[in-house]
């Protein structure tokens, strides 16, 4: 098998506010869209996103009604001080503050208007390494 790309596909209420949430906050362009559904890409290693609104008829019967919930999606970032400054400088609300783990990971979160979970995740040296 030969992956040529990856995308994430969350199921969501409205996919305007989280398409608008992630190109003016991530850097995410829209590359495809008709009603209930927006695709977006990065020109770096993210994953691309699909968002499909709850309810769409292109999902199979069973999963029309589910919502992009118990996830999380992770940036591997640098500078991560300087993201959590920026995002919320632009009215972000960081929903878990940066903090460090004993393994050297440094993370924090926000959350988009759908409830969709960001960590963002910059990885250091532990104390003890």
């Amino acid at each position: 098998m030969n992956v040529t790309a990856s995308a994430v596909c969350l199921t969501v209420e409205d996919v305007a506010a989280s398409r608008d949430f992630f190109t003016t906050h991530f850097g995410y362009t829209q590359t495809m869209a008709a009603d209930g559904f927006s695709s977006l890409t990065r020109q770096d290693a993210a994953v691309d996103l699909v968002l499909l609104r709850r309810g769409i008829e292109i999902l199979p019967a069973e999963q029309r009604d589910q919502h992009a919930s118990g996830l999380i999606v992770v940036f591997t970032v640098t500078g991560i001080e300087e993201q959590e400054r920026r995002l919320s400088a632009e009215g972000v609300t960081i929903t878990l503050p940066l903090r460090e783990e004993p393994w050297g990971e440094r993370l924090f979160q926000v959350t988009d208007p759908n409830g969709v979970v960001v960590e963002l995740v910059e990885w250091t040296t532990p104390a003890d390494a």
